[in-house]
């Protein structure tokens, strides 16, 4: 590992943190800013600030820094991308492109028909067209290849029934990839294919799930009857398991929940220190050891994402470092909220942010009961030290 920049990489994070600097608009400057509900927002001012941000960063080519230059990236090595996450995280700049340009892009160049790549990456790139990910089932999260949502091929198209749930921000996309069973006698792995998916296709309904901060993040999908094209299938048809794995391959080194976290604290201990975070954080003195504890998980973090981007920038792949990186993570980030709630004390019960008596707006609060999910998302804890322990310490399964 080497923690210092070369010359060439100071130069570019240089250029990096210049452009936030200059055409970052004042909108994202609060590190509150989400592109992703902006670019359809009813506020005009919300709508131009994700517009400029996408133009900005278009320019330089950085809506898709990890994209090849022929497909639209900017084609940066993987300490170049790592520096400008980054610094996109430290400023608090909303990235662009949601999961169309970190996930579905990446394997649409990997696994897309020439004319899959020629529709659909383009309008990934103007932010035109946002994707969200149809993968977990009521019955199959942790065990996703247990999925029941059927494709039945009828002609030139595929007749779509079921239901997925856990559908991130679906009620702001455009289009849906969705992993769904083709062959029902096939094992379980070998029956999927991966399909493309307009969402205001005739039959797709979406519902809101809203969770127990009071925020709609989530939804369920269903699928009645709907006609989707057969030209609209990533790869061969039952080999969907192999597409749909390869874009859980990006974006490994989680270097912008290592800044989140960090910046939380930092925000938090500055609030302390002003008159009325003093009056509303009696539990500070109680806490102060535990507050330590978390900036120094938080120094940790950094340190497991420098691991991986050092790994990745000399060729290799990181494997179960991944998994020990995601699961600090995801536990660090529930301990941050928790120890900010106890700071607080009887103050952290006021969940509006609106609220006279709320302290820093209620945000710990907020973050204190999102970050529940946080060991379940993206792989449960339990899988997470599966992987270690079999993959990274060789010791035997069940």
């Amino acid at each position: 590992m080497d923690w210092s920049d070369n010359a060439e990489q100071a130069a570019f994070r240089a250029k990096v943190r210049g452009v936030i600097e200059n055409d970052l608009p004042e909108r994202y400057q609060d590190g509150e800013g989400d592109w992703e509900r902006d670019r359809k927002n009813e506020n005009p001012v919300a709508r131009d600030a994700a517009k400029q941000w996408t133009e900005a960063l278009a320019k330089q080519g950085w809506v898709a820094p990890h994209w090849p230059k022929e497909y639209g990236g900017a084609g940066l090595s993987p300490m170049e991308q790592f520096i400008f996450k980054q610094e996109m995280a430290i400023s608090g700049a909303p990235p662009v492109g949601g999961q169309g340009v970190s996930q579905l892009g990446p394997t649409l160049i990997v696994h897309g028909s020439p004319e899959q790549k020629a529709e659909h990456l383009p309008k990934i790139l103007s932010g035109e067209v946002d994707w969200r990910q149809g993968y977990s089932e009521p019955g199959a999260g942790s065990d996703l290849a247990s999925l029941q949502t059927r494709a039945i091929r009828d002609g030139d198209e595929y007749v779509i029934n079921g239901q997925k749930i856990w559908t991130s921000l679906a009620h702001h996309a455009d289009w849906l990839y969705v992993l769904t069973r083709t062959d029902p006698d096939a094992p379980k792995h070998r029956g999927i294919s991966f399909l493309l998916m307009d969402k205001l296709t005739p039959g797709i309904t979406i519902r809101p799930l809203i969770d127990m901060s009071g925020r709609h993040h989530f939804n369920e999908t269903f699928f009645e009857d709907v006609r989707v094209p057969v030209s609209n299938r990533v790869g061969e048809e039952n080999r969907g398991w192999y597409v749909g794995m390869t874009l859980l391959d990006f974006e490994r080194s989680n270097i912008t929940g290592a800044v989140s976290a960090r910046r939380t604290l930092d925000a938090l201990t500055s609030y302390m220190k002003t008159d009325e975070g003093k009056a509303k954080s009696p539990g500070a003195e109680a806490n102060r050891t535990a507050l330590a504890d978390r900036y120094i998980e938080t120094e940790v973090m950094f340190n497991f994402s420098f691991r991986i981007i050092s790994m990745q920038d000399r060729g290799l792949i990181p494997n179960h470092e991944a998994s020990v990186s995601k699961l600090f993570a995801s536990e660090m980030s529930q301990r941050i909220a928790n120890t900010g709630t106890k700071v607080f004390g009887l103050y952290s019960y006021i969940h509006d942010k609106d609220d006279e008596r709320a302290a820093m707006e209620s945000k710990l609060t907020s973050n204190y009961l999102t970050s529940v999910s946080a060991t379940i998302a993206a792989g449960t804890s339990e899988i997470q030290r599966n992987i270690i322990a079999t993959r990274g310490l060789g010791l035997p399964r069940g």
